[in-house]
């Protein structure tokens, strides 16, 4: 890589595909919901937005020096303006953001040579992509500083906003791995930080649609 910053949407992606089969670790539609999450968080560790009573709020309304960021800023209705007063629901965002996120920052990480983009077919007929790492893939890195902020407890917001991205998203080695106490903390951190609590409660939804007979598909709430 050239050595820029990852973004958080960035770092999870590195987290939650294998890196040689190019598969997710957790369910596919959970991991589109936490790209769009960690886009909100990374909007709002940068200054650019804010939360409200579940609401995001556009607090900064310059574009973002990132471009992909900038593109989700701009999906934000600004200050004031939205349908229900300033903002909008957290949850209805990431569920209506979440393919678009995912395949915007899978694109720009195929192009930087981070992943590899590898099409395949189902049944022989119908075409699905696998990404497994490329070569200038900082992987391991994202998995060593993931480790040492757990083993550190999580002392700075980053490192903690991370691990609760992936505890929503549902990846096994942060919500199945370790005692009972570190696997309840894990799913308590998911619920603290409002971007993954957006992101747990999207996947919520399509479990409980799943248990139902429903597809999961609908629309995302007002929270």
């Amino acid at each position: 890589m050239s050595g820029a910053a990852l973004t958080l949407p960035e770092e999870l992606l590195l987290l939650a595909l294998d890196p040689v089969r190019g598969k997710p670790y957790c369910r596919g539609r959970f991991l589109e919901y936490g790209i769009a999450g960690a886009a909100l968080a990374e909007l709002e560790l940068q200054g650019w937005i804010a939360e409200e009573r579940g609401r995001v709020v556009v607090v900064k309304p310059l574009d973002p020096p990132d471009p992909l960021l900038a593109v989700f800023l701009r999906s934000l209705p600004p200050a004031g303006k939205g349908r229900s007063g300033s903002g909008v629901p957290a949850r209805r965002w990431v569920r209506r953001s979440a393919r678009q996120a995912e395949g915007l920052y899978l694109d720009a990480l195929v192009e930087r040579g981070v992943l590899r983009r590898e099409t395949r077919r189902f049944l022989g007929l119908f075409p699905y992509h696998r990404h497994p790492a490329g070569a200038a893939s900082p992987a391991d890195e994202v998995r060593q500083r993931f480790e040492a902020s757990r083993a550190a407890g999580r002392p700075d917001p980053r490192g903690r906003m991370l691990a609760a991205l992936a505890a929503a998203v549902e990846l096994p080695s942060v919500v199945r791995q370790g005692d009972r106490r570190t696997r309840r903390a894990a799913r308590a951190l998911a619920r603290e930080e409002w971007p993954a609590l957006a992101v747990h409660r999207n996947a919520r939804q399509d479990k409980a649609a799943q248990a139902g007979g429903g597809d999961g598909g609908g629309g995302g709430g007002g929270d």
